[in-house]
């Protein structure tokens, strides 16, 4: 721990051992899963072996990288709900989305990465997201800015007609699908990959300019919030509270991201406002 209680960690090793899991865990059994290798969790939510292989092996060598440290998964929350209140403690937290994408990955497709954020207190501090099929990491770290490959990307610019991605359907609050559907001919909108992980990057690589998810946990988001907030941008849940805190996941709406407050603003109106 440094002075000011902020955990400092070698974002290498941590870039490393995720590349090593998914060679081991995930890549060997990318379109060569076996009857009974992928259930659903719920309608829509799928896992599969490579998932929970995959944070299985991550979580020991997350916490030899940063001792003291707890880990919320997305698959070990899955059975116990109650990890989610690590997000709000003391101890640094590493949250961990093994296979970001799972649909694809299950079906073949390569559209999947591997992602985790370190989080304290609620505040993000770094996250890694990587693509084990192209090996493309991309790195935030609070106060040090973007890379991918090691290539710093620059702050976001003004753009003056956003395009982005709306990703909606069963998870989140009721009668938001319903609501983004009715109105979503008011933005120019793009195709999603069907991986948060990824449109998120596609925001880094300017592709993109907002995205809107109706599913919110924070294994999905806190990566990509980082990215978010060090290019300059703007990212926060729908309803109350405009600032993203991955703590609130269990309460909160939509999350919403955008290149600028400005752009934030105005897909929010257009979405969600009044009329």
């Amino acid at each position: 721990m440094t002075s000011d209680a902020h955990p400092k960690v070698d974002r290498e090793a941590v870039a490393t051992l995720i590349r090593e899991v998914a060679a081991i865990e995930i890549l060997p059994r990318f379109r060569n899963l076996k009857e009974g290798d992928t259930r659903q969790k719920s309608p829509g939510d799928f896992v599969t072996i490579a998932d929970e292989s995959a944070e299985l092996a991550l979580t020991p060598g997350l916490l030899k990288i940063l001792p003291g440290s707890v880990v919320v998964g997305e698959e070990a929350t899955a059975k116990d709900p109650s990890v989610m209140h690590a997000l709000a403690g003391t101890a640094p937290v590493w949250v961990v989305d093994p296979i970001d994408g799972t649909g694809n990955f299950a079906s073949g497709n390569e559209g999947f990465v591997s992602m985790l954020a370190l989080i304290l207190a609620d505040d993000i501090l770094a996250s890694w997201i990587y693509h084990p099929i192209t090996g493309q990491m991309t790195i935030a770290e609070k106060g040090a800015g973007v890379t991918i490959d090691g290539r710093t990307i620059a702050p976001f610019k003004h753009v003056p007609e956003p395009k982005g991605v709306l990703a909606y359907g069963s998870r989140g609050v009721p009668g938001i699908a319903a609501l983004v559907d009715q109105r979503r001919d008011r933005l120019t909108q793009v195709k999603s990959a069907r991986a948060a992980g990824i449109d998120y990057v596609r925001m880094a690589q300017g592709e993109i300019d907002f995205t809107f998810f109706s599913g919110i946990m924070p294994w999905d988001h806190a990566p990509g919030a980082m990215i978010i907030r060090e290019l300059g941008g703007h990212i926060g849940y729908i309803r109350g509270d405009e600032s993203y805190r991955p703590s609130q996941a269990l309460q909160a709406a939509g999350i919403l991201a955008a290149s600028s407050h400005n752009v934030w603003r105005d897909v929010h109106t257009k979405l969600f406002g009044e009329k």
